[in-house]
């Protein structure tokens, strides 16, 4: 008797390119849950709590003004005040820093719940930069106060332009930027823990390459001008300081903001398939 034989091609569950982003949507109650989670634990136990939001930022912006600005004279901000001049790019660069940071330490920060539970593993990191908003809100408020502060002291001019209607779509980059990155750091972490250790300093260093410190004004007409601005932060710093503060401050420069936002989607990209490929055996490797 004859027996008929059936073969079954086995494929991947998931092709190497599938983002599973729905899958994510999905699961958009965890996703806010994790939000309010990572809000609360990171104050949790401090004495000043959400104070520290504000703190830190105008700490570190009072500190840029004496060395980079008074000192060094590195700021060149006009009739605009230096405070807030470095204000605005510290407000931007932490929030990008916090996120990128964040991102890279989730398989070791959140061990314990990934290997007991099971969700799209993609919500963790997209929860961490969304909680990094909340702190973000909070700096904004601030920076806004000390802009109409100074908008009635005499010799100083704020100027606030039509771009301020792309601020958050300069949040929502820097969100993807720092996503990006932290995604692939998270996802070589798993075999090179050395990185873990690099994430605080190769931001330091990566902040210096970028017009945080410093205006772009002291790199025209030189060759730096344009390798700078191929960093994808430095187009979204200065149109950041341009909508928010006017010409003075920083400019808008559409080819390089264009290639900016190129190279986010592109780092974006690699970091979720890297971090999709990496969560399926991060267990046995961290």
């Amino acid at each position: 008797m004859e027996q008929s034989i059936y073969y079954k091609k086995i494929t991947p569950e998931h092709k190497w390119y599938d983002l599973r982003l729905k899958e994510v949507w999905r699961y958009r109650d965890l996703v806010m849950l994790l939000v309010k989670r990572d809000f609360v634990a990171k104050y949790k136990q401090t004495v000043l709590g959400p104070a520290w939001a504000v703190i830190q930022p105008l700490l570190t912006t009072v500190v840029f003004t004496f060395i980079f600005g008074a000192i060094a004279g590195l700021a060149d901000a006009g009739s605009v005040p230096t405070f807030l001049f470095y204000m605005c790019g510290n407000i931007a660069w932490q929030f990008f820093a916090s996120c990128l940071s964040r991102t890279g330490r989730t398989f070791v920060d959140n061990r314990l719940i990934m290997e007991k539970v099971y969700f799209p593993r993609l919500a963790m990191p997209i929860s961490t930069c969304i909680s990094q908003l909340v702190a973000f809100a909070i700096q904004a408020v601030m920076f806004a106060v000390f802009a109409v502060i100074y908008m009635f002291v005499p010799g100083f001019h704020v100027q606030i332009t039509k771009f301020i209607v792309l601020v958050p779509l300069l949040i929502l980059q820097m969100m993807m930027l720092g996503l990006g990155c932290g995604s692939i750091i998270c996802a070589l972490t798993t075999k090179y823990r050395d990185l873990q250790m690099l994430i605080d300093f190769g931001t330091q260093l990566w902040m210096y390459a970028t017009p945080v410190a410093y205006s772009m004004k002291i790199f025209v007409g030189t060759p730096l001008y344009r390798i700078v601005n191929y960093n994808p932060m430095t187009p979204v710093i200065n149109a950041m300081r341009y909508a928010c503060l006017g010409p003075d401050c920083g400019q808008f420069d559409l080819k390089y903001y264009l290639v900016s936002v190129l190279l986010t989607v592109v780092i974006l990209f690699i970091g979720i398939v890297l971090y999709n490929k990496a969560e399926k055996n991060f267990a046995d490797t961290v």
